[in-house]
């Protein structure tokens, strides 16, 4: 089992086989796919599957905590797993690759800047727009 579908079960969440599939693709995205890539990857593995099952799998993956949303400004919300381990992102305005990193300088400024303001940092989300640098 994939562990997008290992997380649903733990959630004791009934997984039909569209789902398991909707859980597979997702575990196998090394990307950020939008609903609509979602439905033609999940449809090549099973054909009986439809677009409004993938909205409804994506929004009770979603409320479950077991996958995050994300909207990258392009007007469509892309989807990864919601993991423990915290990363940013550098969205490439060109081509809509989503390049994932971690930075620990970064990490320790905000939290300086929420202790300066007199704030406990709990969450946040960092993304970065950029075009490649031509050369």
């Amino acid at each position: 089992m994939d562990r997008i579908e290992n997380l649903c079960i733990e959630k004791g969440m009934r997984m039909t086989e569209q789902r398991r599939v909707i859980a597979r693709v997702l575990s196998q995205a090394h990307d950020h796919p939008d609903v609509e890539e979602l439905y033609r990857r999940s449809h090549e593995v099973d054909p009986h599957i439809s677009i409004a099952t993938v909205y409804r799998t994506v929004r009770l993956f979603e409320e479950a905590g077991i996958i995050a949303r994300h909207d990258f400004r392009d007007g469509r919300s892309r989807y990864e797993e919601a993991t423990e381990i915290h990363h940013d992102h550098l969205i490439d305005m060109k081509s809509g690759k989503v390049v994932e990193f971690v930075d620990e300088e970064i990490e320790a400024l905000q939290e300086a800047i929420a202790h300066k303001l007199g704030y406990k940092l709990v969450d946040h989300r960092l993304e970065l727009y950029g075009v490649p640098i031509e050369e």
